[in-house]
């Protein structure tokens, strides 16, 4: 890792306020010197000295770089011809019944999809991903072992999770020993799906989940689609077996379908549970059903993320990787219009991390902090996720990977 001087950048360092307020964000103009991975100094203005290399950003907008947290890079039709999807006609079974004959045509162009997902996502601020990657009998390992050298690829240049998803059901598909040597095989967190209508047998489901990732040492993250009190009450049993496999902080719902559904005491009930347990959750902010309560999980000490899901592909034709649109959308979606809780919802798409406060203190960037950032056309992040302020360079680990 070599060194990088950002010039005329733009920080964010509190609010101006009126009567209780926030009426904008101030902004101060900076110097950053990158070194080692790391902020190494922040100040009005640096001089560059010999054999560091320089990006004046003239007078653009700094902020944290994006993690994307749920995608599936393996079976995109990113890249290709243009192509809808089929109409559903048996639920979530319609797209499985389709992968079976799908996956293996697609395998001699499923690698340069993937890397052109990676490379378009770290376009758009990404310096984390996060993929699930099929694995079931139609498609074995093969998906995976292209997943693992595409994103290898680029390990100098992000940093990455491989989910290994049993997409046909970890039971209904027989899959539990290709999982156990998919974790051996480069995948870090074990996956699973709707262990009560797809295996239909939740607790036996749930168990060997937890026993795969035991034995990887890995934790997990199970896509969990079930409306209701059923979404609901398997929630409660993964929490339980959590605690029981003291895995707390390291299992993930995605989409949690059911926590839209949830009202009053129930839904109170329900995300204390899941602070106890310190499980997260990871949403698309779907706009075709009940979305999460994003808000209210966060206000309730519950840890939610963005993710894309797809870049279009045999479940959706829709997805475009751009994270900021993604935050615009969170926004109408909960009629966030006001300057200071606009500018907070840059978290939910960079691990948690924003420049101001509620209170107004600047919190990021600091030195010591890891040298992951973006460069923004926008005055503030508010700005920035109301009008979709477009991402003009990603850095990561103190280098510009992409301008």
């Amino acid at each position: 890792m070599g060194k990088l001087l950002i010039q005329n950048a733009r920080l964010e360092c509190g609010f101006q306020e009126y009567a209780d307020r926030a009426t904008a964000t101030l902004t101060e103009q900076k110097d950053i010197l990158l070194e080692n991975g790391k902020i190494k100094e922040i100040s009005d203005q640096i001089n560059p000295v010999q054999d560091v290399a320089t990006l004046d950003v003239k007078g653009q907008l700094i902020l944290p770089s994006f993690r994307e947290m749920h995608i599936h890079i393996d079976k995109t039709y990113f890249g290709g011809p243009w192509k809808a999807c089929k109409p559903i006609t048996n639920g979530i079974l319609t797209r499985i019944e389709e992968e079976e004959k799908l996956l293996p045509k697609q395998l001699e162009v499923a690698e340069a999809r993937a890397d052109l997902v990676v490379k378009h996502l770290i376009n758009q601020g990404h310096t984390h991903i996060r993929t699930h990657c099929n694995i079931d009998p139609a498609i074995g390992l093969e998906n995976l072992a292209i997943t693992v050298r595409v994103l290898e690829k680029y390990s100098e240049q992000i940093t990455y999770d491989i989910v290994a998803f049993p997409q046909h059901g970890l039971l209904r598909s027989n899959v539990e020993q290709l999982m156990r040597e998919a974790m051996k095989k480069g995948a870090t967190l074990v996956g699973g799906v709707d262990p009560a209508t797809i295996d239909r047998h939740l607790d036996q489901s749930l168990e060997l989940m937890f026993d795969i990732a035991k034995e990887a040492k890995a934790g997990l993250d199970i896509h969990l689609h079930d409306p209701d009190t059923l979404g609901a009450f398997t929630f409660s049993k993964l929490a339980t077996l959590t605690h029981k496999h003291g895995l707390e902080g390291n299992v993930t719902i995605s989409h949690g379908i059911a926590l839209g559904d949830l009202v009053g005491e129930e839904l109170i009930d329900m995300m204390e549970v899941l602070k106890k347990a310190a499980i997260d959750v990871t949403t698309t902010v779907p706009i075709n059903r009940p979305t999460i309560p994003i808000l209210t999980l966060d206000e309730n000490g519950v840890s939610v993320s963005v993710g894309h899901d797809s870049l279009t592909d045999h479940w959706s034709p829709f997805g475009t990787g751009n994270t900021v649109e993604k935050l615009h959308i969170l926004a109408e979606r909960f009629r966030i219009i006001d300057e200071k809780r606009l500018s907070q919802l840059w978290k939910f798409a960079s691990g948690g991390i924003r420049p101001l406060n509620l209170a107004g203190e600047q919190v990021w960037p600091k030195v010591g902090d890891a040298a992951n950032m973006v460069v923004v056309a926008a005055s503030c992040s508010a700005e920035a996720v109301a009008r979709q302020g477009k991402v003009l360079h990603t850095i990561s680990n103190g280098n510009v990977i992409s301008d």
